[in-house]
């Protein structure tokens, strides 16, 4: 039976528990995308399954899901940590938000604007992600230039600067339709360099 088959699959790993919890959520985040659109006011958080207090996966008829049962059904701890939600965790030192909040240090306008735009790629919004990598992607040049002494830092900062031009076309074609698949690789592929930048910006400087 093809619905027994996938939730062994999903029950297989870590990460396979992980990955099925993450597509469980994409419903709701658009959900929540549409309902900020339609009534003009930002949407703060994003839907993630580490917000959840419980979940299930598990398979039955419409009837049965609609009533909130199951034909079967196995309780998941919503907390499962997959490799990626390690590394967030490792990744977020007290000692910085301490600094932040008694004003030692100011938050880069690149740590909230690349972040957006890995969200919209998550959440299927490739669009969006475009217009908010190119804004993003300009601010991390500016803010992050020299901020660490480091080749590899340089050879990233050196790519992004190269590929800019890139990154505006693509938002540029964002503005009049949908992306296609190389397109949406650009944006897939700069978000990724943007994070590795943030991140290795916050283990080296600690």
């Amino acid at each position: 039976m093809a619905a027994r088959s996938w939730l062994e699959g999903a029950l297989d790993s870590e990460g396979s528990i992980e990955a099925a919890l993450d597509e469980a959520t994409r419903p709701l985040e658009h959900a929540l995308h549409a309902q900020a659109a339609a009534s003009g006011i930002a949407q703060h958080q994003t839907a993630s399954s580490e917000r959840a207090t419980v979940a299930r996966l598990g398979y039955g008829s419409g009837e049965e899901v609609a009533e909130g049962t199951f034909t079967k059904a196995l309780e998941i701890d919503p907390r499962v940590a997959g490799s990626r939600r390690r590394r967030a965790e490792e990744l977020r030192p007290q000692e910085r938000v301490a600094a932040v909040l008694s004003g030692r240090e100011r938050i880069d306008a690149c740590e909230t604007l690349v972040p957006r735009a890995r969200a919209d790629l998550d959440a299927g919004r490739d669009r969006e992600a475009a217009l908010q990598l190119r804004i993003g992607l300009e601010a991390l040049l500016i803010e992050l230039r020299g901020a660490l002494n480091d080749p590899d830092h340089e050879e990233d900062m050196a790519t992004l600067e190269s590929r800019l031009s890139e990154v505006g076309k693509v938002a540029a074609a964002a503005l009049r339709g949908d992306l296609d698949a190389a397109q949406l690789e650009t944006v897939q592929d700069l978000t990724a360099i943007c994070e590795r930048v943030l991140r290795r910006r916050r283990v080296l400087r600690g």
